[in-house]
């Protein structure tokens, strides 16, 4: 059965960029985007996908809250946190939900970093 994979990120464009890459290199895992932390927890909610992309930095609530708000209600999706905020706080925010710290750009080797971490971590 083939995994399914959530892009939560505000910009349309890394979006767009995560899908291609994961398109490239996992056909056939499914792919569902959300353009906000709300619009991810509300998707998760429903039906959780086996694993998350998250950006850090979206208007509302943040990625930080969003993983947080996850995991009150599901610990077993793995999460990667794909953004371009590497503060050492970020990193250390990152590590207290146990979810892994890849940075942008969005390039094949970070792609591969969050496929190699989903598939050892599932």
């Amino acid at each position: 059965m083939p995994h399914s994979l959530l892009i939560v990120d505000d910009s349309k464009v890394s979006r767009m960029m995560i899908k291609s890459r994961f398109s490239q290199l996992q056909p056939d895992w499914a792919l569902q985007e959300a353009q906000t932390g709300d619009e991810a927890v509300a998707m998760v909610r429903a039906q959780a996908p086996d694993f998350i992309t998250m950006d850090v930095n979206m208007p509302g609530m943040n990625g930080f809250e969003a993983v947080a708000h996850i995991r009150q209600f599901n610990r077993s999706t793995k999460i990667a946190m794909l953004t371009a905020n590497i503060q050492e706080s970020s990193r250390t925010r990152a590590s207290e939900l146990d979810v892994t710290f890849i940075q942008k750009p969005v390039t094949e080797p970070a792609i591969r970093l969050a496929i190699n971490y989903f598939l050892t971590a599932a």
